[in-house]
C-alpha cells in the first residue's frame, strides 16, 4: 500500500531520501503540467518543477497540513509559473510584424476546474499504478488509449480467454473505485 501524502511528508521532515523520491515521483506529472498548461516552454517548465521542490525543502517544516500537500505543491507551481511567465514577458521584444495585442501574454492563473481536474486524474493515475499489474494493464487497454483494443487483443496480451475480460474488468474497476474513494474520490 503507497504511503499516504501526510506520511510521506513526515518521514521527509526526518530526512528519509527514500520518501523525498516517492513524492517526487507522486507528483512530478503533475507540478511540471501547471507551467506547461500556463505556455511556458519545457526549460522554464523545469525551472518551475526545480523551484517548487526547492521551496518545499526550505519550507518542509512549515507546512501545517502535510495531508494537503498537493495544494500547496499546485499553488506553488501556479505563483512560481505566473512569475516566471510575466518575468518572460517583459524581456520579450516584440517582432516587426508581431501585433501588440498578441504579444500581450494572458497571466490569468489556471481556472480552478483545471487544476481540480488535473489533481484528480493524478489521483487517478496514482491509483490506477497501486492495482495490481494483471489490472493495470487490462485498464490501460481499455481506457488509456484513443482507439481501445478488442477484447480479442486484450485475450492475448493478457494470456486469457476472450469470455474473461468483461468479469476481470468488473473487478479491476471495484478494486480501483474502492481506492479512489479511499483517496476521497
Amino acid at each position: 500500500m503507497e504511503p499516504t501524502d501526510e506520511a510521506l511528508v513526515l518521514a521527509c521532515r526526518r530526512g528519509d531520501a527514500a520518501a523525498w523520491e516517492a513524492l517526487v515521483a507522486r507528483y512530478q506529472r503533475l507540478i511540471y503540467s501547471i507551467p506547461r498548461r500556463a505556455g511556458l516552454a519545457e526549460d522554464l517548465a523545469a525551472d518551475v518543477f526545480q523551484h517548487v521542490f526547492a521551496t518545499l525543502v526550505e519550507r518542509l517544516d512549515h507546512i501545517e497540513q502535510p495531508e494537503r500537500i498537493s495544494a500547496w505543491l499546485v499553488t506553488t507551481a501556479r505563483r512560481e509559473s505566473w512569475r516566471i511567465g510575466r518575468k518572460e514577458a517583459r524581456g520579450r521584444p516584440l517582432a516587426e510584424d508581431e501585433d501588440e495585442s498578441a504579444a500581450v501574454p494572458d497571466h490569468s492563473d489556471l481556472p480552478d476546474e483545471v487544476v481540480v481536474r488535473m489533481e484528480s486524474q493524478h489521483t487517478i493515475r496514482l491509483a490506477v499504478d497501486a492495482l495490481d499489474e494483471r489490472c493495470r494493464k487490462l485498464i490501460a487497454l481499455l481506457y488509456f488509449r484513443s482507439d481501445p483494443s478488442p477484447y480479442a487483443d486484450i485475450a492475448i496480451a493478457l494470456g486469457t480467454s476472450e469470455g474473461s475480460i468483461g468479469p476481470t474488468r468488473a473487478r479491476c474497476l471495484q478494486k480501483l473505485r474502492r481506492s479512489l474513494e479511499a483517496a476521497g474520490l
